[in-house]
């Protein structure tokens, strides 16, 4: 009888241990989905929000262009928007900034309309990257990786036989980058190369100008090749406090006529295309949008949305 009664309590305590394993799997189960919801609609409103951001980024936009034609980072536009709390007490909070997308080195313009390469636009990204410390090499690279044709540009140039030769084995799109983030498939360039350059450069449309009002001094200088603006980033952004500086009569002043007459329809000192950067924060739920927005006759619209990454 006391055997028995022995393994009665041991049965009796496997089966409590059993079904408070069951019971805790359960909870816990139950838990995390319902925090996985939570995290899914809070994740969906953030969205919803940064949307929101894109349509007030739109109406700014829109004013400013009533305004006059020239685009400079003493406008409206320019000034970021919060932090500030959506709802009073809510949690939710936005921030936002308008950026001039032309106002840095589009690397698309390193191919024609044809997709045929521009010597004197390689030249010019040439002398950007010298004065970022990188190798001129990879403004060849880049025009190769860019334009129609399946030639190498020269020596330092590289085709599919360059890219196939990688592990794992890719090809040159030999078409416009969507994303500056392609740099990264050239071979060697790595992530430090990537994060000096990236805030000089933009992948825009071929053809679209670069806007002085707005562009780092050490890209108005590579454009020139003149050294007079990216030598003291500061006293560029006190003069350009009041408007735009320099326009496109300052450069015209300083550089030979026949330079000109191929620089002037390279620059501009009015945008089509601005970058708004959108962040939401709901809770412990932080969210980022990317926007590459483009204002046109008939009102402004998004070309293209990243999440997380810029």
């Amino acid at each position: 009888m006391k055997r028995e009664r022995g393994v009665a309590l041991l049965t009796a305590i496997v089966l409590v241990a059993l079904a408070t394993i069951v019971a805790a799997s359960i909870a816990f189960k139950s838990g995390m989905t319902a925090r996985r919801t939570s995290s899914a609609f809070m994740f969906d409103q953030g969205i919803q929000y940064a949307a929101a951001t894109e349509a007030m980024a739109a109406y700014v936009l829109r004013e400013d262009r009533k305004d006059g034609e020239r685009d400079d980072y003493s406008e409206s536009w320019a000034r970021p928007y919060g932090p500030v709390e959506l709802i009073a007490g809510s949690g939710i909070w936005l921030e936002a900034q308008l950026d001039d997308a032309q106002g840095r080195f589009n690397v698309n313009n390193l191919v024609n309309a044809d997709g045929v390469a521009r010597a004197d636009v390689i030249e010019q990204f040439a002398r950007l990257l010298e004065t970022l410390q990188l190798e001129r090499k990879w403004a060849t690279l880049l025009a190769d990786w860019i334009d129609a044709d399946v030639e190498p540009n020269g020596f330092e140039g590289g085709e599919d036989t360059l890219y196939l030769a990688q592990s794992p084995a890719y090809r040159a799109p030999n078409a416009p980058i969507v994303s500056v983030s392609e740099l990264l498939a050239l071979p060697g360039f790595g992530i430090d190369r990537y994060n000096r350059i990236a805030p000089f450069i933009t992948a825009l449309p071929p053809g679209t100008p670069l806007n002085v009002c707005t562009a780092p001094g050490i890209v108005i200088d590579a454009m020139t090749d003149e050294h007079e603006y990216g030598l003291d980033a500061e006293r560029l952004a006190k003069s350009r406090e009041s408007g735009c500086f320099p326009s496109k009569s300052d450069l015209q002043a300083k550089v030979p006529a026949d330079q000109w007459a191929t620089l002037q329809y390279q620059v501009s000192d009015k945008s089509e295309y601005f970058r708004l950067r959108s962040f939401v924060s709901i809770g412990t739920t932080e969210l980022a949008l990317y926007s590459l927005l483009k204002r046109e006759a008939t009102g402004v619209r998004p070309i293209l949305r990243t999440y997380g990454t810029d």
